[in-house]
């Protein structure tokens, strides 16, 4: 697992490199400084090539056409054309284009160099090359288009990266707005009762609801809490649990050291929710055991809860609460294929275990 998470770490930053030589502004200059290059390269070479002698003034004007349908290309017919998907249009324009292009060499061959330059053989030498400029013009066109639609799709691929980011951030508030809505209501409707009853109680209870939206106002606003905060928010949630009632005991145990461990907020509320909810019984002791176990980067969990007398193995509602489906959620948004969560439904009780990558 850390091999892969290296891996991806490395690949992440390769793209980024490559995001920011095609699209970055501070490659700007250095990209189209590169690409004339290429194409005064390569007109050179094909006249190198194809014909003979090298003639300086026509290997110029070549340049400045192929130059002049490079940026008429990237910036005019693509956008307008090829990215609107008027194909038809884009292909008409491409050729004549070219067909436009290559009559105006010709019309320097047989007026400039002729006439202005006085150079009488020009046109039998550049006849044999004449006809490669099409194909030269054609080839870079093709290149230009394949650059655009690189850059095209590495544009389209960061906004749809940047939307799958915002969303999953706006799926993850709402699931962690989700969270513990009934036991709020429980604990507030407790400690109305217990103001008349019991007031020393109420007092108790108060305090600890307030530790309790503190840390959920605040604390869990966080991307990332410190283990030892989320055990402390637990344990004033199970001892409201335990104000209302008598006949519940619970423990929650660790193993390590827990006070340098960071974990997304709340993560485990939800299950000692679903403990709270399926433990409750008027006619039996109900208790619920947690513990946390440190092994380097890894964090084993496990919440253990008594179940009602009356509890039917085969309601199986226990596994299939909404809180618990939230949970899920959230650990395949934010640890995805770094966790591993099990549960057993017993007679007497039921058994929840993560096992967490850090």
């Amino acid at each position: 697992m850390v091999k892969f998470m290296a891996l991806t770490k490395v690949q992440t930053d390769e793209s980024n490199f490559l995001q920011s030589i095609m699209l970055g502004k501070t490659w700007r200059v250095a990209r189209h400084i590169f690409c004339l290059i290429v194409i005064i390269l390569f007109n050179y070479i094909g006249k190198q090539i194809f014909v003979e002698p090298f003639d300086t003034y026509h290997q110029i004007w070549m340049d400045l056409f192929m130059f002049a349908m490079f940026y008429v290309n990237m910036y005019f017919f693509i956008p307008q054309y090829l990215f609107k998907k008027k194909y038809s249009q884009f292909i008409f324009l491409i050729l004549l284009s070219t067909f436009i292009t290559y009559l105006a060499m010709v019309l320097y061959d047989q007026t400039f160099k002729k006439y202005m330059l006085d150079v009488t053989d020009s046109f039998n030498l550049l006849h044999k090359g004449l006809f490669l400029f099409p194909v030269f013009n054609l080839v870079m066109i093709a290149a230009t288009t394949a650059i655009k639609l690189f850059q095209r799709w590495l544009t389209d691929a960061e906004r749809i990266n940047e939307l799958e980011k915002e969303n999953l951030h706006t799926e993850l508030e709402q699931l962690k707005n989700q969270i513990t809505p009934h036991f709020l209501f429980n604990t507030l409707n407790n400690a109305n009762v217990l103001t008349q009853k019991d007031p020393d109680k109420a007092s108790e209870v108060l305090v600890r609801l307030s530790s309790i939206l503190r840390y959920q106002l605040y604390d869990s606003a966080r991307p990332q809490v410190l283990l030892s905060s989320e055990i402390r928010f637990l344990n004033d949630m199970l001892n409201l649990e335990k104000i209302r009632r008598s006949n519940f005991i619970f423990t929650i145990g660790n193993e390590g050291n827990m006070e340098d461990f960071l974990v997304a907020p709340m993560l485990f509320t939800n299950f000692v929710e679903n403990a709270v909810k399926y433990s409750a019984d008027i006619e039996a002791e109900t208790f619920i055991d947690i513990n946390f176990r440190k092994e380097g980067n890894v964090l084993y969990f496990s919440c253990v809860n008594s179940l009602p007398l009356n509890f039917k193995k085969e309601n199986n509602s226990v596994n299939h609460g909404i809180g618990l489906h939230n949970v899920k959620r959230r650990l395949e948004l934010i640890y995805p294929n770094s966790y591993v969560l099990k549960n057993e439904l017993r007679d007497k009780n039921y058994e929840i275990n993560l096992k967490l990558l850090l």
